[in-house]
């Protein structure tokens, strides 16, 4: 579906005025507080009124049919208020694995479940050394010696962190069992499906998990970003469904580059939104008879983060263009909008803490939230370390 740039300003105004309603700082405050880090009002809003989830998901799968430069634009939106959702775990993790594996029925009976908001899900690569590197890759799938699974209930969202969310629509028996750990699953601890990359004899593979398989534990982590939840997942013969066929190396790659560019955008919004709150506090915070937004120094920073946030916003459209166009350089740029735009945010949310004085460190303000959120963000997908050198073989490919 071809969009103009009058939907793209449609398609934003509305999803922003619907996150003005439903992810002020009281919401951010109560969602993040429960165990399962969002309440399900918001999430099926977020779904049945503006579509979230499925944009990207085929139409003849209740998708929205978008590209990604306008998911994008929602995870600006996103990012800009604190969204307490599992929206990055479910539609910017496990909707471009399973778009980018090409399993037809795997889409066909999982989409109009996500799509509806029925059914939440993620994706299980890192393990307990934390590296988003299939390279890294320890877990385990093993041809299954005797059939393991039970119809599905329906209620995929619903069940508390500590218990397991079940998928929307039955599987067939599955065909192998899962023996691993995986750590750091966004959203691990809620997810009605998660799919999990395991190597299956010398190849890896995708493989789609119910939130209620037997041999499932899922342990909720306590981490810096209160407002998105993690989990540390032990997988004891699992049963699971393999997604799509043959090594999935590639389509692994190209996913993650397409979660980069949504993290990315997603990134830009919190800076933004940090920035704008830094101006408005200069303008009426008055030290010695004046605005503290006329003292040189204080012009100097703010500059300096504006600098920064166009930056992260150039790196993060760029990304979301090369994801939305299928550009075959896109792994390349969406590895550099990470690595720009994490530290962008983070460096932003600093100086927000900082120009905001007394009450920049107090727990009352936001501004905690969100350098907690730009913290934990730029390690979620590759650490800038990590980041660097994967940007670095990649130019040495390029350039050969």
């Amino acid at each position: 579906m071809t969009t103009t740039a009058e939907d793209s300003d449609l398609l934003r105004a509305a999803v922003r005025g619907a996150l003005s309603q439903l992810s002020s700082s009281a919401d951010v405050r109560r969602a993040m507080a429960t165990p399962r880090g969002f309440e399900d009002p918001v999430w099926h809003r977020l779904a049945r009124e503006l579509g979230l989830p499925g944009l990207t998901l085929p139409e003849r799968h209740g998708g929205g049919g978008l590209t990604e430069a306008e998911l994008a634009i929602a995870f600006e939106e996103a990012g800009a208020s604190l969204l307490c959702a599992p929206l990055f775990a479910t539609a910017g993790l496990a909707v471009p694995l399973l778009t980018a594996l090409g399993d037809e029925a795997a889409i066909a009976r999982f989409g109009p479940a996500i799509a509806a908001g029925e059914l939440t899900a993620t994706v299980a690569l890192a393990e307990d050394a934390g590296r988003w590197q299939p390279d890294s890759v320890q877990c385990a799938a093993t041809p299954a010696t005797a059939p393991a699974a039970t119809p599905v209930p329906a209620s995929a969202a619903t069940a508390p962190a500590t218990t397991s969310a079940p998928a929307a629509t039955p599987a067939p028996t599955p065909e192998w069992v899962l023996h691993g750990v995986k750590n750091y699953v966004v959203d691990g601890g809620t997810a009605g499906l998660i799919l999990v990359i395991a190597r299956a004899g010398g190849e890896l593979g995708v493989f789609a998990v119910r939130g209620d398989a037997p041999g499932l534990e899922r342990e909720p982590l306590v981490t810096l970003d209160q407002t998105r939840k993690q989990a540390r997942l032990v997988l004891r013969a699992t049963p699971a469904e393999r997604v799509g066929t043959g090594d999935a190396a590639s389509a692994i790659a190209r996913a993650t580059a397409v979660s980069r560019a949504l993290l990315a955008a997603e990134q830009t919004g919190g800076a933004q939104r940090c920035l704008d709150m830094t101006v408005d506090y200069a303008k009426s915070r008055i030290q010695f008879g004046r605005a503290i937004g006329s003292f040189q120094a204080v012009k100097q920073r703010l500059a300096e983060m504006l600098v920064q946030v166009e930056s992260a916003r150039s790196a993060a459209q760029a990304a979301a263009t090369a994801a939305a166009a299928g550009d075959a350089e896109l792994e390349h740029v969406a590895a550099i909008a990470a690595l720009v735009c994490g530290e962008a945010y983070t460096w932003v949310t600093a100086q927000t803490v900082q120009l905001h004085g007394g009450i920049g460190f107090t727990w009352e303000h936001d501004a905690h939230l969100y350098f907690k959120r730009a913290r934990a963000s730029a390690l979620l997908l590759g650490s800038p370390s990590e980041l660097t050198d994967l940007i670095g073989q990649q130019l040495e490919t390029i350039v050969r």
